[in-house]
């Protein structure tokens, strides 16, 4: 048999030989997915050369993020990348952070023709603008997928955990297995639509089962140290036989120092998300008493999984339960 040519590989592709010439001599100019199509017809006609390097990063995932200061962006980070390094060289997984409160640049991202991408993966809060360049970018063909939190409720599909079930859980902990009765208070940061999901969880739970704790009181702490160091002291202060603490969101660390200052703090029932070294710290000191994780590892494994089957590199399709989260108590250290 002779050789296969740029004929045959137009042919299999379903492209013109222009386009073949172009991909396989690195000119550029080829959409993503055109770039695929010859490339996975070359390799199946076994055609006898190596790609050229500058072929790397045609088929470019971007996963875009926020607070990169954070323990859990950076395992999400992280978890990227070593994912990345598993994947044909080809694809190119691509991490930013952008401003968390910062809407409007948020958006501008979602929207730039810097780079180009065949995937966009998001981390970012909801808002408006956000979700409108997301429903843009989606409608030109751009696949997208939500990690940890929804961008945009109309498009794109979300991967994490049951966000409703974790409050759920929480709120069971604290019900079963305070030190004593009475009222129970929660922090969020209300931008993430994920952690009203908790919060709505967390508060169906005590309005179904009324055994003696309520939810009395809801802090906004913006994930931020200071705020949610001092709307915790306020609550302490506010009630003083506080039985429990939910915390939806970040900044744990500013809170387990508040309840190992407050001479009440020990007495608080605490549960709260992601294990990190300060909770872990905490759940050994007994300051923390129950940490849900939700696994940034397996959310980014399977975002990747769906932007890589929605882009047709493989044929396999990723499951759609939710990422299941993780409890965490001290015998489980």
């Amino acid at each position: 048999m002779s050789k296969p040519n740029y004929r045959d590989i137009a042919l299999q592709a379903g492209v013109g030989t222009a386009t073949v010439e172009r991909v396989l001599n690195g000119r550029g100019g080829v959409r993503p997915e055109l770039v695929e199509k010859v490339i996975a017809a070359a390799r199946r006609l076994d055609y006898p050369r190596k790609l050229p390097e500058t072929h790397r990063g045609l088929l470019r995932i971007e996963a875009l993020m926020v607070r990169p200061d954070t323990t859990f962006y950076r395992r999400l980070s992280h978890a990227f990348e070593l994912i990345a390094a598993t994947l044909d060289p080809l694809v190119v997984v691509h991490r930013s952070f952008a401003e968390e409160l910062n809407p409007e640049g948020i958006a501008r991202r979602i929207l730039s023709a810097d780079l180009s991408r065949a995937g966009l993966i998001l981390a970012v809060p909801s808002h408006p603008l956000i979700a409108a360049a997301v429903e843009k970018v989606n409608a030109q063909g751009l696949p997208v997928v939500h990690v940890v939190t929804r961008s945009s409720e109309r498009v794109g599909e979300f991967i994490g955990i049951d966000n409703h079930a974790a409050g759920r859980t929480a709120a069971l902990y604290i019900s079963r297995m305070a030190l004593r009765t009475g009222p129970v208070v929660a922090i969020c940061h209300p931008i993430y639509q994920v952690h009203r999901d908790r919060i709505r969880g967390f508060s169906d739970y005590f309005r179904e089962h009324s055994a003696g704790s309520s939810f009395e009181w809801l802090g906004f702490g913006g994930d931020e140290e200071h705020f949610s160091a001092d709307r915790l002291w306020s609550a302490l202060e506010m009630y003083p036989g506080l039985a429990g603490l939910y915390n939806a969101g970040g900044a744990n660390s500013a809170l387990i120092e508040v309840l190992c200052r407050h001479p009440r703090g020990r007495d608080v029932f605490f549960v709260g998300h992601e294990l990190t070294e300060y909770t872990r710290a905490a759940l050994r000191d007994g300051i923390m008493d129950v940490v849900l994780d939700q696994a940034p590892e397996a959310q980014a494994r399977r975002a990747l999984d769906v932007i890589l089957r929605r882009i047709g590199l493989t044929e396999i399709e990723p499951d759609r339960a939710p990422i299941q989260f993780i409890t965490i108590t001290k015998e489980g250290l």
